[in-house]
């Protein structure tokens, strides 16, 4: 073979291998680009729907809250302490008023369904899993699964049959208010008590997982919009 040959079969052997480098190369950048906009995409729509979670929880923190200050309500009703009357059926509906835990978490489906590995940041992306799987399972099941924060179902029978008879109701069925002293028997206000002690701790401790799951979302929501603006 003439050096002539050689070199124009070297100069095609090297035109076709540069070739398929720059298609795989093409390829690769092409696919890379697709996951950085889809990786963007996803952490928008989970910044999204923190920022709805963040709604969700403030209202059922403000509920619990709520729920604490009606059962120091009932303490003095039971203690025959004249609390302020007018908040009679406020306080009633309150004292074992349950909720649920709902989690905006449609951008974080979506990620499990494209693989956890679309988001680069391992830090990141531990967080994420964490806030959702292990935070917000927790708030979830402790709303909605374990007995003793079901107040409604644990507690609203027993403090009814004594309540209910002492309340006072309008011509429209509005409880306006309560015949005090209730005079009850000193095992029955044990019993009572008890009651709103187990509610008042129990409500307590789900605001402190509160708490916890709104620091991990406001961490996460930072390093998302830090994360974001390196994009």
């Amino acid at each position: 073979m003439s050096k002539k040959a050689w070199n124009s079969y070297l100069f095609e052997f090297i035109s076709i291998f540069v070739a398929i480098v720059a298609a795989f190369a093409l390829t690769k950048w092409n696919d890379d680009r697709k996951d950085n906009l889809a990786e963007e995409k996803i952490l928008i729509e989970i910044l999204s729907g923190l920022e709805k979670d963040k709604e969700d929880i403030k209202a059922n923190v403000g509920g619990h809250q709520q729920g604490i200050s009606a059962c120091d309500f009932w303490i003095k009703v039971f203690n025959d302490r004249s609390p302020s009357l007018d908040s009679v059926e406020t306080y009633y509906y309150l004292l074992t008023r349950d909720f649920i835990s709902i989690q905006n978490n449609s951008g974080y489906e979506t990620l499990k369904s494209r693989g956890f590995e679309l988001i680069k940041n391992d830090t990141l992306r531990s967080r994420i899993i964490a806030l959702y799987e292990f935070d917000y399972q927790i708030l979830s099941k402790l709303e909605e699964e374990y007995e003793e924060i079901q107040f409604h179902k644990s507690y609203f029978k027993e403090l009814n049959n004594v309540i209910a008879p002492y309340l006072q109701f309008d011509t429209e069925g509005h409880i306006i208010g309560i015949d005090l002293p209730l005079n009850l028997p000193n095992q029955t206000k044990r019993r009572l008590m008890t009651y709103l002690w187990k509610i008042k701790k129990n409500r307590t401790f789900i605001l402190s997982r509160y708490t916890s799951a709104g620091e991990s979302i406001e961490s996460l929501s930072s390093m998302i919009h830090q994360e974001l603006d390196r994009k």
